[in-house]
């Protein structure tokens, strides 16, 4: 060609790396069936609201610190292992759901936040490799990982209370 012409492109904006980051999060979230099911599971296990809260919450910081350290590559994991102890940890509470309709209260039931956390730090390493397989922009490390995070607790709450709302 006589006249070439390369096509220089701009660096996305913060807000366009936060915006699809986000999207990516809730995206995960609401597709990762096996995470979603653990979620019910606890949602079905626990009937007080506070207790509910707290185990929420301990499952959200898990999964957020290996969420942190598998994407940032400070922890690694190999998948199947992970997707592995992830299914485990559904058929756990799934019977300790059945423990508890015939009255048995082991430790899932009277320390459940601590199940949540245990197992959230396994779901984290899932969150984690699947934003490893995304990919991060190198500029803007800090905040796509937290705009990601951020759609998967957004998208987990939005279960979370499409769940409650059926109940």
């Amino acid at each position: 060609p006589d006249n070439p012409r390369y096509t220089v492109v701009a660096a996305p904006s913060a807000w366009n790396t936060a915006e699809t980051y986000f999207v990516l999060g809730v995206e995960h979230i609401l597709l990762g069936v096996d995470h979603l099911l653990f979620v019910l599971a606890l949602l079905l296990l626990i009937r007080n609201v506070r207790t509910l809260i707290e185990t929420i919450t301990a499952f959200t910081v898990a999964h957020s610190i290996t969420l942190a350290a598998a994407a940032l590559g400070w922890a690694n994991a190999p998948p199947p292992p992970v997707e592995a102890a992830i299914a485990l940890s559904i058929v756990v509470v799934a019977a300790e759901i059945v423990r508890a309709g015939r009255g048995r209260t082991d430790i899932s039931i009277r320390y459940p936040w601590l199940i949540a956390f245990l197992f959230g730090l396994l779901h984290g390493f899932g969150f984690g490799g699947a934003l490893r397989d995304i990919g991060l922009p190198q500029k803007d490390v800090p905040l796509a990982l937290f705009t990601f995070n951020l759609g998967v607790e957004a998208g987990q709450l939005l279960f979370v209370i499409t769940v409650l709302a059926i109940l």
